[in-house]
């Protein structure tokens, strides 16, 4: 397992990280025994779905992804059929708190039949809602993974985020699968054949030990050197400046979570598209709006407010986290919105070009060699209880082109998509932007402590989009 990876299990032992991706579909009258039957069959050819992850006692050596078949609990029906979606939405939030035992099984969807009054929708329809380990798969990957589980006709290949710019959703650039290494490898990238077999981990990891710390040694002095040369290029202007930090406001109280409330808002995505600009860069300006209104009205609203958004980095990797995060300035003090998408699509461009600078790549060849028991407990002991005096964003923004709508559950047809970042003690509000076909769903995963009005706020959304794709026409 790569150390990322690696690293979001430990964190999921001290906070829900785990990652959700909802579709929904045309309800059918295919009984739910041949949906569990399906699932069971198409996950068989998956290898993605076929793994659990084994621990090495001590933490002497990274943990390592074992085979493991289906488990009929990997399919939750949740009764009874025929709830609204209202009442959906109430089960979604309590779902979002919770985490799978990736040391059982990674995944599991749940399943809830005959929902009455979704988006866009008449009939009843299936909502399926995938959750995954974080260790497992990022938004990009879990994409290819959800494909790969509903698609028709089933693709065997092994799925793996490849994806070259899914971050802008604006072009159709679908997840899709793609060829892994043949040779499988361990955490330092060595090849892991009849030896690691036939040897206790424990012993491998010990004996790896002293090449991992001089591996890092080695390897922190390169990053310096690099971070040397990364600075000397920004002021020469050859490389964009580094990402501004934000201070906390109201969103980031130093406090756990208290809970969870789900929102989706599902819109034709021939209302989102703006000639120009990209799917990502209407729907930052339209939170950008709809963040400042909302904390205006309870006179609350800073001076700036930024965003972390996840970048899918262009070249695949060892690790199935294989994103970089972007600090983003919404420039909520620009009051024309024209102008405002304008910056804020000058900003992403620069940060998208440092983002996949070269030199930054050699911090990360340094994480990739840190001795496991080493990474273990600087996780363990990290400080996840309080809120630093800058930070990256004061709300995620994850944004995921899904592919073309040509999903099917059960014979029914996929209709939306959406998906909820995980909520932690700095960030209480999340947004998903999520687009299939012909539609584009903004998701908003908050706690009642920081947004007690989940619904105003989703109005307060979906009238920001339409005011921002307005003032482009």
């Amino acid at each position: 397992m790569a150390a990322r990876d690696a690293t979001m299990f430990w964190l999921s032992r001290r906070t829900a990280n785990d990652v959700f991706a909802l579709y929904t579909f045309a309800e059918t009258e295919t009984p739910t025994a041949e949906l569990r039957a399906f699932v069971a069959e198409r996950a068989a050819r998956i290898p993605d779905l076929r793994i659990r992850l084994a621990e090495i006692a001590g933490n002497l050596g990274y943990p390592h992804w074992v085979g493991v078949e289906f488990h009929s609990q990997q399919f939750v029906h949740h009764r009874p059929d025929g709830r609204s979606w209202r009442e959906l939405l109430a089960d979604l939030g309590e779902l979002l708190g919770t985490g799978v035992i990736a040391t059982e099984y990674p995944w599991c969807i749940h399943v809830f039949r005959a929902v009455r009054d979704a988006p866009g929708s008449d009939a009843p329809v299936v909502v399926v809602l995938l959750q995954l380990s974080h260790a497992l798969a990022d938004g990009t990957r879990a994409a290819a993974i959800a494909r790969a589980l509903f698609e028709t006709p089933v693709d065997d290949s092994v799925v793996h985020s490849a994806s070259v710019v899914p971050v802008d959703n604006s072009v159709n650039h679908p997840v899709g699968p793609a060829e892994t290494l043949a040779q499988p490898v361990d955490s330092c990238g060595q090849p892991c054949g009849w030896i690691a077999d036939r040897v206790d981990p424990r012993v491998l990891g010990a004996l790896r030990f002293p090449w991992q710390v001089l591996s890092t040694a080695w390897r922190g002095r390169a990053a310096y050197l690099a971070q040397q040369e990364l600075a000397e290029r920004t002021a020469a202007g050859e490389v964009p400046p580094t990402a501004p930090v934000f201070a906390p406001c109201v969103l980031n109280p130093a406090a756990p979570v208290k809970d969870h409330d789900a929102r989706i808002v599902v819109i034709d995505a021939d209302d989102f598209r703006i000639p120009g600009r990209t799917i990502t860069v209407v729907a930052l300006t339209a939170i950008s709006r709809a963040l400042s209104e909302y904390l205006t009205e309870r006179g609350e609203c800073p001076h700036r407010l930024g965003t972390a958004l996840p970048m899918a980095l262009p070249e695949p990797g060892s690790a199935r986290n294989n994103y970089r995060g972007l600090s983003i300035d919404l420039h909520i003090d620009e009051p024309h919105l024209r102008l405002r998408a304008d910056l804020i699509a000058d900003e992403l461009a620069a940060r998208r070009e440092r983002a996949v600078n070269p030199l930054l790549g050699a911090q990360d060849r340094v994480g990739e060699v840190v001795p496991s028991i080493l990474a273990a407990r600087d996780v363990a002991h990290a400080d996840l209880d309080s809120v630093g005096a800058s930070l990256d964003g004061n709300t995620v923004v994850s944004s995921v082109y899904r592919g073309p709508a040509d999903l099917t559950f059960g014979g029914g047809r996929i209709l939306f998509t959406g998906g909820f970042p995980a909520l932690g003690t700095v960030m209480h509000l999340t947004h998903g932007v999520h687009g299939i076909g012909g539609t584009i769903t903004l998701s908003v995963h908050s706690d009642p402590r920081v947004v007690p009005d989940p619904d105003h706020y989703l109005t307060l959304l979906a009238e920001s989009v339409a005011a921002v794709v307005a003032v482009h026409r």
